[in-house]
């Protein structure tokens, strides 16, 4: 069987591991180092940011059951591009890729997240609506980055599938509601 490779990274590699994991078509989903400095990184080196690695997923997919547009679709839906997360860089949001056929799909795609909010957002009474993160901007930036992999180090063990392992694990993605419609399954 034919199969492709991405690399996502946005917020917790946990969650975003168990979202595609779920999806049709996709093969497989390793929680993992994205674009690191160091030689097979570990945990703790790249949550202490000595390592320059974004923590992300590698995502094996059949293109003839799913397409990168739709992965993209669904990795936008569940992270927010327009906000940095304050936690660190290793939780920068990003796609990554190692095909030169994609990136003609990654680029439009990303160009269409950087026009998206260009001119402000009116509401019916006239008022410029507050911008995703709180912070009053009517424009707004994309933070989420688009560049080729240099390199991608699976996570360690006890990080793979980590949700699965700890059910009662808080998570910020509402996967009852991706299940409703029919998303992930």
């Amino acid at each position: 069987m034919y199969a492709k490779k991405i690399y996502f990274a946005g917020g917790n590699f946990h969650e975003l591991q168990e979202v595609f994991s779920r999806i049709r078509g996709v093969l497989s989903a390793t929680a993992g180092y994205i674009n690191s400095d160091a030689v097979a990184p570990s945990y703790e080196k790249v949550a202490g940011d000595m390592t320059g690695a974004a923590m992300g997923i590698e995502i094996s997919y059949n293109p003839k059951e799913i397409d990168l547009s739709t992965l993209l679709d669904i990795l936008f839906a569940v992270i927010n591009p327009y906000c940095r997360d304050e936690r660190g860089n290793m939780y920068r949001s990003g796609v990554y890729y190692c095909d030169k056929e994609d990136e003609v799909i990654i680029e439009f795609y990303m160009n269409f997240l950087r026009m998206r909010y260009k001119a402000p957002a009116v509401t019916a009474a006239n008022v410029t609506v507050n911008d995703p993160c709180s912070d009053n901007k009517a424009v707004y930036k994309c933070y989420a980055e688009a560049v080729p992999l240099r390199n991608f180090y699976p996570a360690e063990k006890k990080h793979q599938y980590y949700l699965r392992k700890n059910p009662r694990t808080k998570t910020f993605i509402d996967f009852l509601r991706l299940r409703e419609l029919n998303i992930i399954t």
